[in-house]
């Protein structure tokens, strides 16, 4: 059977309609629970899941500079379409193995639509490159928060937690040397040349970069000459993905207001409220990379909102809380990219 673009992007809806299913059956609170969660949240359920529709225009964004970059071929494409395609695909990441195996592979087929597959390829990966690159400036920041939320007292500084802190603060800095060299060189021959060491891969790649190597070439090429010939679109999508991540603190914030967490209220105890939420963000996305591996994170998500609350001395119920309501948002935001995978679709002629 050939698999055509039209068979593979019914592939990716079923797949994620299968996950969404899956998600529905596993959750670890009964149906009356559920319900009892989503009452406590209110009205505010409207911007706990409307502050993503901004999170992912950022998202959308950050990609689309990238698209427009001269660098990278100066295509064309609507603000919608990226949009749409953010969703979809960000949607797809959630809800299969291995957070990526889904959503870009569907990225990369429906822009090929727009750009072709090779422009299509090259900014896909660099836009995944950026998104990671802004989670390790994400991570980094979190270390100065957490230190200076330990020298007024609100979390603990144990003699463990300074060597996680130095731990995290060497790796960020490995992360920023490899991506930089990335960013100067390419990275996806030298990537596919390295995966070739691994004994059960060894032909496949081999292979692979006998058909491809040329494409491999050109594709680096493309991604060392945003860094180098346009950095204006590379720190503009930088900073979209950055604050992307610290816009996602809103969505923790309204449930800690929720619970009537507002260090003293005013503006400087909203923005120490802000403050916090970031940093509860940032360790939660940490553990759910670190482990990325599962479904939808199952299991990982809800660990890290557990780990930041308690260091931060909340109560036991607020994490329940922030789990099963930001899994909520979850759904509904899958439910609506699966949608949009059949809204203004195009079909090749």
């Amino acid at each position: 059977m050939k698999w055509t673009k039209e068979r593979l992007n019914n592939l990716f809806l079923l797949i994620g309609i299968v996950a969404v299913v899956v998600m529905l059956f596993t959750f670890e609170v009964s149906f009356v629970e559920l319900w009892q969660h989503i009452c406590h949240a209110g009205y505010w359920l409207i911007p706990i899941i409307g502050i993503w529709l901004v999170v992912y225009a950022m998202n959308a964004l950050a990609w689309r500079t990238i698209v427009h970059s001269p660098a990278v071929g100066h295509a064309r494409v609507s603000f919608l379409r990226m949009l749409k395609l953010t969703i979809t695909g960000y949607a797809l990441n959630y809800a299969t193995p291995v957070g990526g195996l889904g959503g870009e592979p569907y990225r990369i087929l429906e822009l090929s639509k727009d750009i072709g597959n090779r422009r299509a390829t090259s900014s896909v990966i660099l836009y995944v490159m950026m998104h990671f690159f802004s989670h390790f400036w994400l991570w980094f920041l979190s270390i100065f928060i957490y230190l200076a939320l330990a020298h007024r007292g609100l979390v603990p500084l144990t003699p463990m937690l300074k060597i996680l802190l130095a731990i995290t603060t060497a790796v960020c800095l490995l992360a920023f040397y490899l991506f930089m060299r990335g960013y100067h060189k390419g990275m996806v021959f030298n990537t596919i040349r390295t995966l070739a060491h691994i004994p059960f891969l060894t032909r496949w790649c081999i292979r692979f970069l006998r058909r491809r190597g040329h494409t491999l070439r050109t594709i680096d090429a493309e991604i060392a000459a945003l860094h180098q010939h346009d950095r204006r679109a590379f720190y503009a999508s930088l900073l979209l993905e950055f604050f992307s991540r610290v816009v996602q603190g809103f969505e923790v914030m309204f449930m800690l207001l929720l619970f009537d967490i507002d260090f003293g209220g005013g503006t400087s105890g909203l923005a120490l409220t802000f403050v916090v939420s970031v940093l509860i963000v940032a360790i939660t996305s940490l553990l759910a990379n670190i482990l990325g591996f599962l479904p939808m994170q199952l299991g990982v998500q809800e660990g890290g909102f557990v780990v930041s609350i308690a260091l931060l001395g909340f109560a036991p119920s607020l994490g329940i809380f922030v789990c099963i309501i930001c899994r909520v948002r979850e759904i509904i935001w899958i439910a609506l990219g699966l949608a949009l995978m059949r809204i203004g679709e195009k079909h090749p002629s």
